[in-house]
């Protein structure tokens, strides 16, 4: 696998990324989210709706949420 490269950049303030057509995101994308790993910077597309993950397999694993209590209720009063 070929490593790529892009072109790093200032616009004013900003730090701007140039990306080869081939990595580039779908036209209209506004967002992405960015996050590091390690010493990586990795971009992902931000959903404009939740749709697809609903419809994805992904499933808490068997042990979410165990050992959380729920919190007591709170009596309020209300005028």
């Amino acid at each position: 696998m070929a490593i790529q490269t892009a072109r790093v950049g200032k616009n004013n303030r900003a730090q701007v990324v140039t990306i080869p057509l081939e990595y580039r995101f779908p036209e209209g994308m506004k967002d992405v989210f960015i996050r590091k790993v390690g010493e990586d910077v990795v971009l992902s597309p931000r959903p404009v709706d939740w749709t697809s993950f609903l419809k994805s397999d992904v499933r808490p694993s068997d042990d979410f949420m165990q050992g959380v209590e729920d919190l007591p209720l709170q009596e309020r009063a209300f005028p």
